[in-house]
Protein backbone atom coordinates (compact mmCIF):
# COMPACT_ATOMS: atom_id res chain seq x y z
CA UNK A 1 0.00 0.00 0.00
CA UNK A 2 1.67 3.24 -1.12
CA UNK A 3 1.85 6.07 1.37
CA UNK A 4 2.13 9.71 0.40
CA UNK A 5 2.60 12.87 2.44
CA UNK A 6 0.81 15.95 1.04
CA UNK A 7 1.85 19.36 2.38
CA UNK A 8 0.24 22.69 1.59
CA UNK A 9 -0.30 25.98 3.36
CA UNK A 10 -2.61 28.26 1.39
CA UNK A 11 -6.37 28.07 1.00
CA UNK A 12 -6.07 27.44 -2.74
CA UNK A 13 -3.51 24.73 -2.02
CA UNK A 14 -6.02 22.99 0.23
CA UNK A 15 -8.51 22.92 -2.67
CA UNK A 16 -5.95 21.64 -5.17
CA UNK A 17 -4.63 19.12 -2.65
CA UNK A 18 -8.14 17.78 -2.14
CA UNK A 19 -8.69 17.27 -5.87
CA UNK A 20 -5.31 15.57 -6.15
CA UNK A 21 -6.16 13.29 -3.24
CA UNK A 22 -9.44 12.26 -4.87
CA UNK A 23 -7.65 11.51 -8.14
CA UNK A 24 -4.96 9.48 -6.37
CA UNK A 25 -7.52 7.38 -4.54
CA UNK A 26 -9.51 6.76 -7.72
CA UNK A 27 -6.38 5.43 -9.40
CA UNK A 28 -5.04 3.59 -6.35
CA UNK A 29 -7.86 2.85 -3.85
CA UNK A 30 -5.51 1.38 -1.24
CA UNK A 31 -3.32 4.46 -1.04
CA UNK A 32 -2.60 5.98 2.37
CA UNK A 33 -2.70 9.79 2.27
CA UNK A 34 -1.54 11.89 5.21
CA UNK A 35 -0.84 15.57 5.19
CA UNK A 36 -1.04 19.18 6.23
CA UNK A 37 -3.99 21.09 4.82
CA UNK A 38 -7.51 22.14 5.63
CA UNK A 39 -11.12 21.05 5.48
CA UNK A 40 -11.18 20.29 1.78
CA UNK A 41 -8.30 17.82 2.07
CA UNK A 42 -9.84 16.24 5.15
CA UNK A 43 -13.13 15.71 3.32
CA UNK A 44 -11.20 14.20 0.42
CA UNK A 45 -9.89 11.49 2.71
CA UNK A 46 -6.49 12.90 3.66
CA UNK A 47 -5.58 12.05 7.23
CA UNK A 48 -4.48 15.44 8.54
CA UNK A 49 -1.56 15.33 10.90
CA UNK A 50 -2.63 16.31 14.44
CA UNK A 51 -1.37 19.51 16.05
CA UNK A 52 0.22 20.81 12.86
CA UNK A 53 -1.18 24.10 11.58
CA UNK A 54 -1.49 25.17 7.98
CA UNK A 55 0.59 28.28 7.37
CA UNK A 56 -1.20 31.06 5.48
CA UNK A 57 1.20 33.91 4.85
CA UNK A 58 1.15 37.18 2.95
CA UNK A 59 4.02 39.57 2.59
CA UNK A 60 6.53 39.99 5.40
CA UNK A 61 5.47 37.51 8.11
CA UNK A 62 4.65 38.68 11.60
CA UNK A 63 5.89 37.14 14.83
CA UNK A 64 2.92 34.77 15.09
CA UNK A 65 3.32 33.57 11.50
CA UNK A 66 7.03 33.04 12.03
CA UNK A 67 6.35 31.06 15.19
CA UNK A 68 3.67 28.88 13.56
CA UNK A 69 5.86 28.33 10.51
CA UNK A 70 8.89 27.39 12.59
CA UNK A 71 6.84 25.02 14.73
CA UNK A 72 5.25 23.39 11.68
CA UNK A 73 8.61 22.98 9.95
CA UNK A 74 10.16 21.44 13.07
CA UNK A 75 7.31 18.93 13.44
CA UNK A 76 7.32 18.01 9.76
CA UNK A 77 11.10 17.71 9.73
CA UNK A 78 10.94 15.19 12.56
CA UNK A 79 8.24 13.27 10.69
CA UNK A 80 10.11 12.99 7.38
CA UNK A 81 13.30 11.94 9.17
CA UNK A 82 11.51 9.13 11.02
CA UNK A 83 8.87 7.96 8.52
CA UNK A 84 9.67 6.61 5.06
CA UNK A 85 7.13 7.76 2.47
CA UNK A 86 6.81 6.52 -1.08
CA UNK A 87 6.61 10.18 -2.06
CA UNK A 88 6.29 13.59 -0.47
CA UNK A 89 4.11 15.90 -2.58
CA UNK A 90 4.63 19.58 -1.87
CA UNK A 91 1.80 21.85 -3.02
CA UNK A 92 2.56 25.55 -3.55
CA UNK A 93 3.66 27.42 -0.35
CA UNK A 94 7.39 27.59 -1.18
CA UNK A 95 8.29 29.44 2.03
CA UNK A 96 7.54 26.35 4.08
CA UNK A 97 7.84 23.62 1.48
CA UNK A 98 11.30 24.36 0.10
CA UNK A 99 12.71 24.38 3.63
CA UNK A 100 11.01 21.05 4.27
CA UNK A 101 12.34 19.73 0.94
CA UNK A 102 15.93 20.28 2.10
CA UNK A 103 15.32 18.18 5.20
CA UNK A 104 13.39 15.50 3.32
CA UNK A 105 16.06 15.17 0.64
CA UNK A 106 18.71 14.52 3.29
CA UNK A 107 16.45 11.75 4.58
CA UNK A 108 16.41 10.23 1.06
CA UNK A 109 12.72 10.97 0.53
CA UNK A 110 11.34 11.27 -3.02
CA UNK A 111 10.01 14.81 -3.47
CA UNK A 112 7.47 15.88 -6.08
CA UNK A 113 6.41 19.51 -6.33
CA UNK A 114 2.86 20.21 -7.54
CA UNK A 115 2.02 23.84 -8.31
CA UNK A 116 5.59 24.97 -8.59
CA UNK A 117 7.16 27.98 -6.89
CA UNK A 118 6.90 30.98 -9.21
CA UNK A 119 10.67 31.34 -9.53
CA UNK A 120 10.19 32.65 -13.06
CA UNK A 121 8.75 35.81 -11.48
CA UNK A 122 11.01 36.09 -8.46
CA UNK A 123 13.41 34.01 -6.40
CA UNK A 124 15.48 32.51 -9.25
CA UNK A 125 18.10 31.80 -6.61
CA UNK A 126 15.81 28.97 -5.50
CA UNK A 127 16.37 27.12 -8.77
CA UNK A 128 19.59 25.51 -7.58
CA UNK A 129 17.82 24.18 -4.49
CA UNK A 130 14.90 22.83 -6.54
CA UNK A 131 17.37 21.17 -8.92
CA UNK A 132 19.08 19.42 -5.99
CA UNK A 133 16.11 18.26 -3.93
CA UNK A 134 13.02 17.94 -6.14
CA UNK A 135 12.62 14.79 -8.22
CA UNK A 136 9.80 16.05 -10.45
CA UNK A 137 7.91 19.34 -10.86
CA UNK A 138 4.27 19.16 -11.96
CA UNK A 139 3.48 22.54 -13.52
CA UNK A 140 0.06 24.16 -13.89
CA UNK A 141 1.03 27.02 -16.22
CA UNK A 142 1.88 26.25 -19.86
CA UNK A 143 5.22 28.05 -20.04
CA UNK A 144 6.60 26.49 -16.85
CA UNK A 145 7.48 23.14 -18.40
CA UNK A 146 10.01 24.66 -20.82
CA UNK A 147 11.29 27.03 -18.13
CA UNK A 148 12.11 24.31 -15.60
CA UNK A 149 13.46 21.87 -18.16
CA UNK A 150 15.83 24.55 -19.45
CA UNK A 151 17.14 24.78 -15.89
CA UNK A 152 17.77 21.04 -15.77
CA UNK A 153 14.72 20.22 -13.64
CA UNK A 154 12.36 17.39 -14.61
CA UNK A 155 8.97 18.98 -15.26
CA UNK A 156 5.66 18.16 -16.92
CA UNK A 157 2.73 20.48 -17.58
CA UNK A 158 -0.41 18.79 -16.29
CA UNK A 159 -2.91 21.60 -16.95
CA UNK A 160 -4.56 23.95 -14.52
CA UNK A 161 -6.70 22.37 -11.75
CA UNK A 162 -9.23 25.21 -11.95
CA UNK A 163 -10.42 23.70 -15.21
CA UNK A 164 -11.48 20.61 -13.26
CA UNK A 165 -14.04 22.54 -11.24
CA UNK A 166 -15.44 25.02 -13.76
CA UNK A 167 -18.13 24.17 -16.30
CA UNK A 168 -17.84 25.45 -19.84
CA UNK A 169 -20.35 28.19 -19.08
CA UNK A 170 -22.76 29.49 -16.44
CA UNK A 171 -26.39 30.56 -16.72
CA UNK A 172 -26.08 34.01 -15.18
CA UNK A 173 -29.80 34.50 -14.52
CA UNK A 174 -30.20 31.05 -12.97
CA UNK A 175 -27.19 31.68 -10.71
CA UNK A 176 -28.59 35.08 -9.72
CA UNK A 177 -31.90 33.50 -8.81
CA UNK A 178 -30.10 30.89 -6.71
CA UNK A 179 -28.34 33.66 -4.79
CA UNK A 180 -31.59 35.63 -4.35
CA UNK A 181 -30.46 38.56 -6.49
CA UNK A 182 -32.85 40.78 -8.42
CA UNK A 183 -33.15 39.81 -12.07
CA UNK A 184 -32.12 42.30 -14.72
CA UNK A 185 -30.13 44.57 -12.39
CA UNK A 186 -26.38 45.12 -12.61
CA UNK A 187 -24.23 43.13 -10.17
CA UNK A 188 -20.77 44.11 -8.97
CA UNK A 189 -18.71 41.38 -7.30
CA UNK A 190 -15.98 41.97 -4.74
CA UNK A 191 -13.31 39.31 -4.13
CA UNK A 192 -11.02 40.82 -1.48
CA UNK A 193 -8.82 37.75 -0.99
CA UNK A 194 -8.61 34.58 1.06
CA UNK A 195 -6.45 35.87 3.91
CA UNK A 196 -7.46 38.01 6.86
CA UNK A 197 -4.86 40.70 6.14
CA UNK A 198 -5.90 40.97 2.51
CA UNK A 199 -9.55 41.45 3.40
CA UNK A 200 -8.78 44.04 6.06
CA UNK A 201 -6.49 45.94 3.70
CA UNK A 202 -8.72 45.89 0.61
CA UNK A 203 -12.40 45.48 1.43
CA UNK A 204 -13.00 48.91 3.04
CA UNK A 205 -11.52 50.62 -0.01
CA UNK A 206 -13.52 48.43 -2.40
CA UNK A 207 -16.72 49.31 -0.56
CA UNK A 208 -15.85 52.99 -0.76
CA UNK A 209 -15.29 52.59 -4.50
CA UNK A 210 -18.75 51.03 -4.75
CA UNK A 211 -20.26 54.24 -3.38
CA UNK A 212 -18.78 56.20 -6.28
CA UNK A 213 -19.99 53.59 -8.77
CA UNK A 214 -23.51 53.67 -7.29
CA UNK A 215 -23.73 57.37 -8.09
CA UNK A 216 -24.02 56.36 -11.75
CA UNK A 217 -25.72 53.00 -11.14
CA UNK A 218 -28.01 53.58 -8.13
CA UNK A 219 -29.67 50.15 -8.46
CA UNK A 220 -26.34 48.35 -8.41
CA UNK A 221 -26.29 45.09 -6.45
CA UNK A 222 -23.04 44.37 -4.60
CA UNK A 223 -21.94 40.88 -3.58
CA UNK A 224 -18.83 39.97 -1.60
CA UNK A 225 -17.19 36.56 -1.85
CA UNK A 226 -16.10 35.23 1.53
CA UNK A 227 -13.47 32.49 1.47
CA UNK A 228 -14.35 29.30 3.37
CA UNK A 229 -11.23 29.73 5.47
CA UNK A 230 -12.26 33.14 6.84
CA UNK A 231 -14.62 33.69 9.75
CA UNK A 232 -17.65 35.98 9.70
CA UNK A 233 -16.04 38.09 12.43
CA UNK A 234 -13.52 39.45 9.92
CA UNK A 235 -16.26 40.76 7.62
CA UNK A 236 -18.91 41.89 10.11
CA UNK A 237 -17.21 45.10 11.34
CA UNK A 238 -16.26 46.09 7.78
CA UNK A 239 -19.75 45.49 6.35
CA UNK A 240 -21.57 46.95 9.35
CA UNK A 241 -22.10 50.26 7.57
CA UNK A 242 -23.04 48.59 4.26
CA UNK A 243 -26.28 46.72 5.04
CA UNK A 244 -27.28 46.36 1.39
CA UNK A 245 -24.11 44.43 0.50
CA UNK A 246 -24.66 40.69 0.22
CA UNK A 247 -22.00 38.43 1.75
CA UNK A 248 -21.72 35.00 0.13
CA UNK A 249 -19.50 32.39 1.76
CA UNK A 250 -17.72 29.56 0.00
CA UNK A 251 -19.06 30.28 -3.49
CA UNK A 252 -16.44 32.32 -5.34
CA UNK A 253 -17.27 30.83 -8.73
CA UNK A 254 -20.94 31.65 -8.31
CA UNK A 255 -20.11 35.23 -7.32
CA UNK A 256 -17.98 35.54 -10.45
CA UNK A 257 -20.71 34.03 -12.60
CA UNK A 258 -23.44 36.45 -11.46
CA UNK A 259 -21.31 39.59 -11.74
CA UNK A 260 -21.16 42.04 -14.62
CA UNK A 261 -17.79 43.15 -13.27
CA UNK A 262 -15.58 42.11 -10.36
CA UNK A 263 -13.05 43.98 -8.28
CA UNK A 264 -10.62 41.24 -7.36
CA UNK A 265 -7.49 40.89 -5.25
CA UNK A 266 -4.50 39.66 -7.20
CA UNK A 267 -4.16 35.89 -6.97
CA UNK A 268 -5.81 32.72 -8.23
CA UNK A 269 -9.20 34.45 -8.29
CA UNK A 270 -8.09 36.55 -11.26
CA UNK A 271 -7.69 33.38 -13.33
CA UNK A 272 -11.02 32.06 -12.01
CA UNK A 273 -12.70 35.23 -13.23
CA UNK A 274 -11.08 34.94 -16.65
CA UNK A 275 -12.05 31.28 -17.05
CA UNK A 276 -15.65 32.13 -16.17
CA UNK A 277 -15.51 35.13 -18.50
CA UNK A 278 -16.18 37.98 -16.08
CA UNK A 279 -14.60 41.39 -16.76
CA UNK A 280 -12.46 42.55 -13.87
CA UNK A 281 -10.25 45.13 -12.28
CA UNK A 282 -7.29 43.73 -10.33
CA UNK A 283 -6.61 45.53 -7.07
CA UNK A 284 -3.87 44.97 -4.55
CA UNK A 285 -2.35 46.69 -1.58
CA UNK A 286 0.12 45.43 0.99
CA UNK A 287 2.43 46.97 3.58
CA UNK A 288 4.96 49.49 2.25
CA UNK A 289 7.84 47.27 3.36
CA UNK A 290 6.47 44.19 1.62
CA UNK A 291 5.79 46.21 -1.53
CA UNK A 292 9.31 47.65 -1.66
CA UNK A 293 10.84 44.21 -1.14
CA UNK A 294 8.58 42.78 -3.83
CA UNK A 295 9.47 45.49 -6.34
CA UNK A 296 13.12 44.54 -6.01
CA UNK A 297 12.51 40.82 -6.36
CA UNK A 298 9.85 40.57 -9.06
CA UNK A 299 11.26 40.45 -12.57
CA UNK A 300 8.04 40.54 -14.61
CA UNK A 301 5.90 43.59 -15.48
CA UNK A 302 2.53 42.32 -14.17
CA UNK A 303 1.14 41.00 -10.91
CA UNK A 304 -2.16 39.53 -12.14
CA UNK A 305 -1.99 35.91 -13.33
CA UNK A 306 -4.27 36.74 -16.26
CA UNK A 307 -1.85 39.39 -17.53
CA UNK A 308 1.18 37.21 -16.83
CA UNK A 309 -0.20 34.40 -18.98
CA UNK A 310 -1.20 36.77 -21.76
CA UNK A 311 2.12 38.64 -21.54
CA UNK A 312 0.19 41.89 -21.84
CA UNK A 313 -2.32 43.90 -19.84
CA UNK A 314 -5.66 42.29 -20.61
CA UNK A 315 -7.15 43.80 -17.48
CA UNK A 316 -6.17 46.89 -15.46
CA UNK A 317 -4.05 46.52 -12.37
CA UNK A 318 -4.43 49.15 -9.63
CA UNK A 319 -1.74 48.62 -7.06
CA UNK A 320 -0.48 50.03 -3.79
CA UNK A 321 -0.73 53.83 -3.50
CA UNK A 322 -2.80 53.98 -6.70
CA UNK A 323 -5.39 51.67 -5.13
CA UNK A 324 -7.68 54.45 -3.92
CA UNK A 325 -11.45 54.27 -4.00
CA UNK A 326 -11.67 56.98 -6.70
CA UNK A 327 -9.12 55.30 -8.96
CA UNK A 328 -10.78 51.91 -8.61
CA UNK A 329 -14.23 53.37 -9.28
CA UNK A 330 -12.99 55.30 -12.29
CA UNK A 331 -11.56 52.16 -13.89
CA UNK A 332 -14.67 50.14 -13.06
CA UNK A 333 -16.98 52.79 -14.55
CA UNK A 334 -14.83 52.93 -17.68
CA UNK A 335 -15.36 49.20 -18.25
CA UNK A 336 -19.05 49.19 -17.31
CA UNK A 337 -19.71 52.03 -19.74
CA UNK A 338 -17.87 50.47 -22.68
CA UNK A 339 -19.55 47.36 -24.12
CA UNK A 340 -16.84 47.02 -26.77
CA UNK A 341 -14.14 46.85 -24.11
CA UNK A 342 -16.13 44.25 -22.21
CA UNK A 343 -16.50 42.15 -25.35
CA UNK A 344 -12.77 42.31 -26.14
CA UNK A 345 -11.93 41.35 -22.58
CA UNK A 346 -14.26 38.34 -22.69
CA UNK A 347 -12.83 37.22 -26.03
CA UNK A 348 -9.31 37.45 -24.63
CA UNK A 349 -10.43 35.36 -21.66
CA UNK A 350 -11.75 32.67 -24.00
CA UNK A 351 -8.42 32.62 -25.85
CA UNK A 352 -6.65 32.30 -22.53
CA UNK A 353 -8.87 29.41 -21.48
CA UNK A 354 -8.13 27.63 -24.75
CA UNK A 355 -4.38 28.07 -24.19
CA UNK A 356 -4.57 26.15 -20.90
CA UNK A 357 -5.74 22.98 -22.63
CA UNK A 358 -8.32 20.56 -21.30
CA UNK A 359 -9.56 19.66 -17.84
CA UNK A 360 -8.02 16.73 -15.98
CA UNK A 361 -5.00 18.33 -14.30
CA UNK A 362 -5.58 16.51 -11.01
CA UNK A 363 -5.80 13.12 -12.71
CA UNK A 364 -2.71 13.73 -14.85
CA UNK A 365 -0.79 14.87 -11.77
CA UNK A 366 -1.93 11.76 -9.87
CA UNK A 367 -0.84 9.50 -12.72
CA UNK A 368 2.64 11.03 -12.81
CA UNK A 369 2.98 10.77 -9.02
CA UNK A 370 2.04 7.10 -9.05
CA UNK A 371 4.46 6.50 -11.93
CA UNK A 372 7.26 8.10 -9.90
CA UNK A 373 6.42 5.86 -6.94
CA UNK A 374 6.68 2.74 -9.06
CA UNK A 375 10.05 3.63 -10.59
Amino acid sequence: MPNILLVTGETSGDLHGAKLAIALRELEPSIDLVGVGGGHMARAGVRLLPNIDRVDAMGVPGIRQLWVGWKTLRQLSALVKETPFDAIVLIDSPGLNLRLAKVAAKASQKIIYYIAPQVWAWGRRRLSLIRKVVKHVLAILPFEEAFFRKEGIACDYVGHPLLDELPGSYDMEAERKALDLKPGEMVLGLLPGSRKKEVQALLPTLLEACQFIQQQYPRLQIVVAQADSLSDSIFEPILDSSPSVKLIKGKPNEVLAVSDLVLVASGTATLQAALIGTPMVIVYRTSPLTYQIGKRLVTIPYIGLVNILAEKELVPEILQERATAKNIAQEALSILGDSSRQHKMKQSFQDLRNSLGSAGASKRAAELILTEIRL
